[in-house]
C-alpha cells in the first residue's frame, strides 16, 4: 500500500495522467472517497494519460460512459459511477462491465464495496481531502496489481 500526497488539483490529474501511461485492456481501477475527494478529476487525468476521446465529467447521471482511444490500436476507457446504484449488485450486472474488461481500462468511481468482484486483480484508490484541500491517494493494489510498478 501507498499513499501520495496530491497537494492541488492539478496534482491529482497528474497522478491519474501518469496511470494511465501505464494501464492495459483488462485493468479495474476503483476510486473511493467523500464528494470532492477528487475521483473525477482523477479520471480526467487518466483519459489524457490513456489518450482517449472525449470530455470527462461525472457520469452520475448516465451511470456510465466509453471514451475511445485517439489512436488505432489504442485501449477504451470505460468510465463508470456507482454511487447512484446504491450497492445494487444486480445493477452493476446489467451494464455488463466484465464483457468490457477483455478489451477496456474501466474505472469505476464509489467503487469499493461494489466492483470488486468483477476482477480480483484490480487497483483501488482511496482518496481523502483534508481540511486544509490537500488530497491524498492510498494505493491498495489487489491480485497482480501487487507486482505492478505503480508511477508514484
Amino acid at each position: 500500500m501507498k499513499t501520495v500526497e496530491l497537494p492541488l488539483v492539478e496534482d491529482t490529474e497528474e497522478f491519474g495522467r501518469k496511470l494511465g501511461e501505464v494501464v492495459r485492456a483488462g485493468d479495474l481501477v476503483l476510486l473511493a472517497g467523500p464528494l470532492g475527494a477528487g475521483k473525477t478529476a482523477f479520471v480526467r487525468g487518466l483519459a489524457r494519460g490513456m489518450g482517449v476521446r472525449g470530455r470527462v465529467s461525472s457520469p452520475t447521471f448516465v451511470v456510465a460512459r466509453v471514451h475511445e482511444p485517439e489512436q488505432e490500436g489504442g485501449v477504451r476507457l470505460v468510465h463508470v459511477d456507482a454511487y447512484r446504484l446504491g450497492g445494487h449488485l444486480d445493477e452493476l450486472d446489467d451494464l455488463d462491465l466484465d464483457t468490457e474488461l477483455v478489451d477496456a481500462v474501466v474505472a469505476v468511481e464509489w467503487g469499493e464495496g461494489v466492483a470488486e468482484r468483477l476482477n480480483e486483480d484490480h487497483l483501488l484508490i482511496r482518496l481523502e481531502r483534508g481540511i486544509d484541500d490537500v488530497r491524498t491517494a492510498q494505493l491498495v493494489p489487489h491480485g497482480e496489481w501487487a507486482d505492478r510498478t505503480l508511477p508514484v
